[in-house]
């Protein structure tokens, strides 16, 4: 019978050394095996977080008022009646058209109120629905308009 010392002995006997061969140190390895991605692009650039892509669906026209901004109250009238995805937009749209025809300032056109009032207008589904939305994809009042009945119309 073996015991415990002979038996680790045999053990470490039986182990074989690892032999590496032509390996040398002076080359760095790094540089051996460098391969190019499809869009030239290393591996540490393709692991960064992007930083294009966050421009919003709504283009607003240049504002060249002077004195010109949204005030808080305004902003809070809008946000009274939030559309979730579950109302009517027809009934959305009417209310939010009545609140913003309450605002004029004479050199900006209506529309580009519209267009700046309208995402703080909307919630949940709706919300999610406009931020899935390709980034400058919405130019005028017309087209917003058109995307939201589209999108939350009953078929």
């Amino acid at each position: 019978m073996r015991t415990r010392s002979q038996s680790r002995r045999r053990r470490q006997q039986q182990t074989l050394p690892v032999v590496v061969e032509n390996f040398d140190l002076e080359e760095p390895i790094v540089e051996q095996n460098v391969v190019p991605m499809a869009d030239n692009r290393t591996m540490a650039q393709m692991l960064q977080a992007p930083i294009e892509g966050y421009e919003d669906a709504i283009v607003v026209p240049p504002i060249n008022a002077n004195n010109f901004e949204l005030k808080q109250p305004l902003i809070n009238l809008v946000q009274s009646n939030k559309f979730t995805g579950r109302q009517d937009p027809h009934n959305h749209l009417r209310f939010f058209n009545k609140v913003t025809s309450t605002f004029r300032h004479p050199e900006v056109p209506n529309t580009s109120i519209k267009l700046l009032l309208f995402p703080f207008s909307l919630d949940g589904e709706a919300r999610d629905w406009l931020d899935k939305e390709p980034p400058r994809s919405i130019l005028t009042w017309d087209d917003l308009v058109s995307k939201f009945i589209n999108q939350f119309f009953p078929p």
